[in-house]
């Protein structure tokens, strides 16, 4: 292997691959507080303008793990480059949209480019020194939450006071820029001289399994649960992810290597994480509702969708704040104990929202306590994964790791829902969620932190494999300090 522009300083590399997480974070919450006036503005359905949030879901779902599989093969910084062109492309193609279906096309392109994470960590570990390495994964890891935070009240406030199109125009402009600062700024890491062959069936096959299970999971709602397109959809993916893993496990040149995946440091990684990315997910669907239902109801706090969005942001940025705090926590006792405790945190935002839930100020604690713990559990996870998987597949792995997050938080959108949907009160002649709702939600929110805590500990770690920087990176970038 190789590295190129060793010259270049750390600081800049963290700060540019942050910089990135934070703009493909903020793809994911762009759209928010256009999706009750999609229909009028494009003259459609709700159900057909509901695809503008489903498209960038699958996309991102089938692209992150190939992009990852195509880094440990070309080049983590080629790929970096290779996922920002479908976000500026994406959001070009949605600012000039005048029907629903090229903007749902430029969402699927924007949701093709979410692998830019993964990709950016992975990377840390080839051209960081190891002494840099927790830190950074942490606050990268953080820059997800970051993104979101600010994404939400800045689209909010472009929504209400300038033309829609303006959000895209510029996440094109953000998106670019990130391309030209990884070119100029984030050195090659390391390449393959014989990258081997990309596992064409295998990525068709994770992709046709992910499309039919997370569609049905999405839409299951809207199509009914009990209906033959979503009984069918899971059945489906009940009889392809086996037909997958039965492939993956006879080719020579996997997209997913199974057996790594089947270790148990990264089996029950992927498994918390799972439960992590449903908990994270769930107040990010509970708390604006009640921020934003009608104060008549007695209990929503009748704030607007900008209002929302400020009360919001602070939990986003108390992630990356943290994040040096995480890093120290995993440096002294092990990502295993940082992502257990983060786990603990998370439960316990729950529950002590069940006594604050009903004034703004509470639920921003509870956004607080709930994103600190977040932050902590996303910046152990991949430290916890390259940890334990060869150089050679950390892309590859750290991506299969981010499916596993998303895949919770589908789930999460899905359980959520049907508990929302099943508790409500009669409120003027319309149907809300009840105060009920909202508690059981939370109770549910903190009973899977807890699960998650539980499998943490539970995580076999292997003695000096237990953080990525056991394994230093050939060529690390040189350590000048910024």
């Amino acid at each position: 292997m190789n590295s190129s522009r060793t010259d270049a300083r750390p600081g800049g590399v963290v700060g540019v691959l942050a910089f990135a997480g934070i703009v493909a974070a903020l793809m994911q919450t762009l759209v928010v507080p256009l999706l009750g006036d999609l229909p009028r503005l494009f003259d459609t359905s709700a159900s057909n303008a509901s695809w503008v949030v489903t498209a960038t879901l699958l996309a991102a779902a089938v692209a992150t793990p190939v992009a990852g599989r195509l880094g440990d093969m070309y080049g983590k910084r080629r790929m970096l480059l290779v996922s920002v062109a479908p976000l500026v492309l994406g959001s070009v193609v949605c600012a000039l949209s005048s029907s629903v279906v090229p903007m749902i096309v430029g969402r699927g392109l924007q949701g093709m480019g979410m692998g830019v994470v993964p990709l950016g960590i992975s990377l840390l570990r080839e051209v960081l020194p190891a002494e840099r390495l927790g830190g950074s994964i942490a606050l990268i890891s953080a820059s997800m939450g970051v993104g979101g935070a600010l994404g939400l009240p800045f689209a909010a406030a472009v929504a209400e006071n300038a033309s829609w199109r303006v959000l895209f125009w510029v996440a094109a402009a953000l998106s670019l820029a990130v391309g030209v600062l990884i070119g100029l700024l984030v050195p090659a890491g390391r390449t393959d001289s014989a990258p081997g062959r990309f596992d064409v069936p295998g990525a068709l096959g994770l992709g046709s399994a992910l499309v039919c299970l997370l569609l049905a999971v999405s839409k299951g709602s809207d199509w009914g649960w009990g209906s033959a397109t979503t009984l069918g959809l899971f059945g489906a993916a009940v009889v392809m992810l086996p037909a997958w893993g039965w492939w993956e496990l006879r080719t020579a040149e996997p997209l997913v290597d199974l057996r790594v995946t089947a270790r148990p440091q990264v089996l029950m990684t992927n498994g918390a994480s799972i439960l992590v990315g449903f908990a994270m997910y769930a107040q990010s669907l509970v708390v604006p509702q009640l921020l934003q239902l009608p104060e008549a109801t007695g209990y929503g706090l009748g704030q607007s969708m900008l209002a929302m969005g400020l009360w919001m942001a602070p939990a986003g940025l108390m992630m990356m704040v943290l994040a040096p705090l995480g890093a120290k926590l995993t440096a002294a006792r092990g990502p295993k104990v940082t992502l257990a405790a983060g786990s603990l945190v998370i439960a316990l935002g729950y529950a002590s929202a069940l006594p604050l839930m009903g004034s703004t100020g509470g639920l921003l604690v509870v956004t607080l306590v709930c994103n600190t713990g977040v932050g902590l559990a996303y910046g152990a996870m991949p430290a916890l994964i390259m940890g334990a998987v060869p150089l050679s597949e950390t892309a590859s792995a750290n991506s299969f790791n981010t499916l596993m997050r998303s895949i919770g938080s589908s789930v999460s959108a899905a359980v959520m829902g049907v508990v929302l949907a099943q508790m409500t009160t009669d409120f003027g002649g319309h149907l809300l969620p009840s105060e009920d709702g909202f508690r059981a939600a939370l109770l549910i929110g903190s009973a899977v932190g807890l699960a998650a805590a539980a499998v943490a500990i539970l995580i076999p770690v292997r003695p000096g494999a237990d953080t990525p920087g056991t394994t230093a990176p050939s060529h690390p970038v040189s350590g000048a300090k910024v």
